[in-house]
């Protein structure tokens, strides 16, 4: 097992440093932007919910709201995308989701999700945002904290399928990013 575990980090590690590498070859100033983002995972003859995911993505690890991404915040999200954890996935999904940056989600921001992706047979938007609320909502306050959005996604397998909260964006990161020549 453990050399498992030492092969699989060493890939990480590899899969990192080769994208270090198309940083450092696409953006030599050292700062990214977004437009150079998508063009390294070749996203601009992507869908649209592709164009806005890797926007969200980008907006989340721009910690500085420079709107570039320097190496340092590249880095951190490459590691918190291939090797983070959990929870620490599960707080980086939370802050993707809350598009006004208070520290909660309404229903506003769980529908515009939902509307992002293909409905739940049978069920419409409105539906599942009740649903998800009904789950997760421990105070019924109308509003989802971090704590229960961490509580409510470990628990609950239909709403991480549904959310996307199994946050394992290595598989797109990974399958998406421009190989290195």
């Amino acid at each position: 097992m453990r050399q498992e575990q030492s092969s699989s980090d060493e890939e990480d590690v590899a899969q990192i440093q080769g994208m270090c590498l198309i940083f450092l070859r696409e953006c030599p100033s050292g700062a990214l932007h977004l437009h150079e983002f998508k063009k390294i995972f070749g996203v601009q003859s992507r869908s649209p919910e592709d164009s806005l995911f890797l926007e969200t993505i980008f907006r989340s690890f721009d910690t500085n709201q420079d709107n570039t991404l320097d190496f340092i915040e590249y880095v951190a999200a490459l590691n918190l995308i291939l090797r983070g954890n959990l929870e620490d996935r599960l707080k980086w999904s939370f802050k993707m989701y809350d598009r006004d940056g208070n520290g909660k989600l309404d229903r506003n921001e769980i529908l515009h999700k939902i509307k992002l992706q293909k409905s739940e047979v049978g069920l419409t938007p409105s539906q599942i945002c009740d649903r998800i609320f009904d789950l997760v909502d421990n105070n019924n306050d109308g509003e989802i904290t971090l704590t229960e959005f961490m509580e409510g996604a470990k628990k609950d397998q239909w709403l991480m399928d549904l959310l996307n909260l199994d946050v394992n964006t290595s598989g797109w990161v990974t399958q998406n990013c421009r190989k290195l020549p």
